[in-house]
């Protein structure tokens, strides 16, 4: 039920949406949501009652699974969603407010905004996709983070955990609820999960599994997991899975928004299928063709997420552009460059020995590096030294346009970061 002080704050945010569309400032959610939260501090608690949501938070992945979760939700009645990402409390009040009949709510949050998010929604489902340094100078340390999450399920005992048992950290977070899922989503950056977050000492890794050498904390058993062609969840279910978008990753993601729309009351096959449809989150994995070039459009923030995208890029394109701007809301500190195995872009040209030295993680790269890399964005020149000192033969462009219009005809792969990639697909066609 909307209170009278919250249909006037709703309705001053539907007109400040409508003056910055009409002003040519885009599409006026952000600050619709920001007139109403100012006016009425409660409007999102307003908004959230009635409603069966889903809360889905990670350092990656999010907005792919938001975006597969709400089309599996979709199989049972309307939904409302941040599709854009948004995922603070202003996009979040936006998104609500887009829908305010629709029964269900499937919401991308902020891994810092879950706490009070939680508080004022009371979510039937919180997905944990994965944790790992993202933006320090903006979110702080990931371990502060765990135990904030770990604070807020604790006061949301009925709520349904969806949990990466493959990521320690989002583990730790959701071990001790009531209401657990766990999901084998996958967790191929383990970067900064080399220590228990309970116990300070040593996580041990064996094959599939891990366990702390300090409590008694290992990975849970899944109940859901998948491989190359199936999804398998509880009671000997076993389905077929297929994804328009690429990579394992995806996969993973897919088999937490199947989980999680499951614990909602979805049929499985159903859910498996809405899911896998999914071709294109808010410009990510879309091919542009940008004269004689088709630009594949591909997202990344952190270490862990340039992993994910590296792991995608086609080897056997025209060339690789890659854009990194160093803003605000990217993390001013590009620190986390020298995390990222650019090494793989190296020229294969070398002895099988040499070859053999190469991290295991790198994925074999073309002979003679035949794929033109290109270094871009406002950071460009960071970008370049990285790939300078990682053996990378590159040409420095900072204009992306440039950088692609650079490179041979036929297809480019284009990785780049937040406001890089926002910047890009505002000139884009």
């Amino acid at each position: 039920m909307i209170t009278a002080r919250g249909r006037a704050a709703l309705a001053a945010g539907s007109v400040a949406r409508w003056g910055s569309r009409l002003t040519g400032r885009g599409a006026g959610s952000m600050i619709g949501g920001l007139v109403a939260m100012t006016l009425d501090k409660s409007i999102l608690g307003q908004l959230g009652t009635g409603r069966r949501s889903v809360v889905v938070t990670g350092t990656n992945g999010k907005s792919t699974t938001t975006r597969m979760t709400a089309a599996a939700l979709r199989t049972l009645g309307p939904v409302a969603s941040n599709t854009e990402g948004s995922n603070m409390d202003a996009g979040l009040i936006a998104a609500l407010a887009a829908d305010r009949d629709a029964q269900y709510a499937a919401l991308e949050v902020d891994e810092m905004h879950v706490p009070h998010v939680a508080d004022a929604i009371s979510p039937s489902v919180i997905v944990l996709l994965n944790l790992s340094r993202d933006q320090l100078d903006r979110v702080g340390e990931i371990n502060h983070i765990e135990r904030t999450l770990r604070a807020a399920l604790a006061r949301h005992p009925a709520a349904t955990i969806i949990a990466n048992c493959d990521d320690v950290l989002m583990t730790s977070a959701a071990y001790d609820c009531p209401n657990v899922v766990w999901v084998a989503a996958g967790g191929g950056w383990a970067g900064d999960s080399v220590s228990c977050p309970r116990s300070g000492e040593v996580i041990v890794r064996d094959g599939a599994g891990w366990y702390s050498t300090g409590t008694d904390f290992k990975r849970p058993d899944p109940q859901w997991w998948f491989d190359d062609t199936q999804l398998y969840g509880p009671d000997g279910l076993t389905l077929p899975m297929t994804l328009s978008l690429p990579g394992t990753v995806n996969r993973g993601n897919a088999a937490q928004a199947v989980a999680a729309a499951v614990a909602m009351g979805a049929d499985p096959a159903r859910a498996v299928t809405a899911a896998g449809a999914v071709d294109e989150v808010a410009g990510r994995y879309r091919t542009v063709q940008i004269g004689p070039h088709a630009v594949r459009m591909l997202l990344a923030k952190n270490p862990a997420g340039w992993q994910e995208a590296l792991s995608m890029v086609d080897t056997t394109a025209a060339g690789v552009v890659i854009s990194v701007n160093g803003q605000v809301p990217d993390g001013e500190d590009l620190s986390w460059l020298w995390d990222v195995n650019f090494e793989q872009f190296v020229a294969a040209g070398s002895t099988s020995e040499e070859r053999a030295r190469k991290r295991p993680d790198a994925i074999e790269p073309a002979p003679s590096q035949r794929l033109p890399v290109v270094a871009s964005g406002e950071r460009g020149t960071d970008l370049a030294v990285r790939l300078g000192y990682a053996g990378v033969t590159h040409t420095l462009v900072h204009d992306p346009l440039a950088a692609i219009a650079s490179c041979p005809p036929g297809h480019v792969e284009l990785i780049a970061n937040y406001t890089a990639f926002l910047q890009l697909n505002r000139r884009l066609p």
